[in-house]
């Protein structure tokens, strides 16, 4: 028994399942997880001494790839003066300027601890401030686990074949109306059924928890006008999207500005952190200066603000990192797409910018159903394989592939070379 399968021994007797966060217990696709002992650039090595490339990346924040020495070294520069004061500091105002600065939408941002709590405060200031209860998310949107978002959600429970969660009260949830991903028409179906209901829709303007579903021609822009005619807030879930498309995310990428915006760890270069911010007017109804109550003793954490600090300031002063790397993506999909044709494998490729996934089903993927047709157990084939290769992709068919700034074309190269010989091995079986 290697290290990890004793780690992961040890850790079943002590925490539900023998893991933190369900997705990382290798369920959906066998074998034992692996315990990462170090990262650096965009390799990761486990407690055994294997080394991997990883497309992981702590689910996205580490656009620097692993162990950046400028983020390193104001971490640890912070953490000299203190870990937490459970006060107000320097870094969390310069923090909000930037966010203001970098996100045209934002004229206020309050900083929280993760994009959970991002999104369940953001809820709350959208039905603070048009005075409704209602939401409309989407089949397959993850937007964390606070219980009104658990209904028909992505990521982990898409992985785990659960729906909703146990747990959740009905009345939770009674308010939280769903609608087909990229299918617009749906959308006003729910206006028309509850008038005068529905304070928001919240979206990931890039569905990046049921693989990724990009959002087709017109879809985005047809949310903010139908917003606009029913008098409700439109909310762009970016804690995978922004600062990852581009330093004004997902809405600059595709030009259609929200309300509300939500973020998570990528402000902190992947500590712990969120935030939530829009328009003043709408902002401006979180307490103290309005009714809407949202606290964190944790909030605007001084070590994870100096973090994302140095990680941003680089991004905003290195646009090109955003090109070459949303280059490389492109790269990627376009070799990956010519193998799944060379190979004849009923799969699909889909992605933008530097998010890219492999679904494996032969038909096109657009939301939560189409996803859904993916062969799982074909995935977790591949998955192995992959891991027995020293490629580490997310252990879950509805979860995204993630390059950095620090993926080299010869680690590109290397890793669709791993695929192409898994389809040839596999044919001949």
């Amino acid at each position: 028994m290697n290290r990890s399968e004793q780690l992961f021994e040890r850790a079943k007797n002590v925490i539900p399942g023998g893991v933190n966060s369900p997705v990382r217990a290798f369920q959906a696709v066998g074998g034992r997880p692996r315990f990462i002992a170090k990262a650096e650039k965009e390799m990761i090595t486990d407690v055994d001494g294997n080394t991997y490339i990883d497309y992981i990346g702590s689910w996205g924040p580490m656009i620097l790839g692993h162990n950046h020495p400028a983020i390193r070294e104001a971490a640890m520069e912070a953490a000299g003066r203190g870990l937490s004061f459970g006060a107000s500091c320097p870094a969390e105002v310069e923090m909000a300027e930037l966010i203001c600065q970098m996100v045209p939408s934002i004229e206020l941002v309050r900083m929280v601890n993760s994009g959970t709590e991002a999104v369940m405060s953001a809820l709350r200031v959208a039905r603070g401030y048009t005075g409704k209860n209602k939401i409309i998310k989407f089949e397959g949107c993850y937007h964390g686990h606070c219980d009104s978002m658990l209904v028909k959600a992505g990521s982990g429970v898409m992985t785990s074949g659960v729906p909703d969660s146990a747990g959740v009260p009905e009345g939770c949830a009674k308010d939280t109306l769903t609608a087909v991903y990229n299918d617009a028409d749906s959308v006003r179906s729910l206006f028309s059924q509850f008038p005068g209901e529905i304070a928001a829709v919240i979206v990931e303007p890039v569905a990046a928890n049921m693989g990724v579903v990009v959002p087709k021609e017109g879809f985005l822009s047809e949310l903010r006008r139908i917003c606009d005619e029913e008098k409700a807030l439109l909310i762009f879930d970016e804690v995978i999207t922004g600062f990852r498309l581009g330093f004004d995310g997902a809405q600059g990428y595709y030009g259609v500005t929200p309300d509300l915006t939500t973020f998570g760890k990528i402000i902190g270069a992947g500590m712990p952190v969120g935030a939530y911010g829009g328009r003043r007017e709408i902002m401006e109804m979180v307490s103290p200066v309005g009714s809407v109550y949202q606290a964190g003793t944790l909030s605007g954490n001084p070590v994870a603000m100096a973090a994302g600090l140095a990680q941003l300031h680089i991004l905003k002063e290195n646009p090109k990192i955003y090109e070459e790397m949303n280059a490389m993506g492109d790269y990627f999909r376009a070799e990956l797409s010519q193998l799944v044709k060379t190979a004849g494998a009923p799969c699909r490729v889909t992605g933008v910018g530097s998010l890219s996934c492999l679904f494996f089903t032969g038909e096109e993927v657009v939301d939560y159903r189409s996803a859904k047709t993916s062969d799982v157990s074909a995935f977790a084939d591949y998955f192995r394989y992959m891991l027995a290769h020293g490629i580490y992709v997310a252990p879950s068919q509805f979860e995204a592939i993630f390059l950095s700034s620090v993926h080299t074309k010869e680690d590109v190269d290397r890793t669709l070379t791993v695929i192409e010989d898994y389809w040839k091995e596999k044919a001949h079986r």
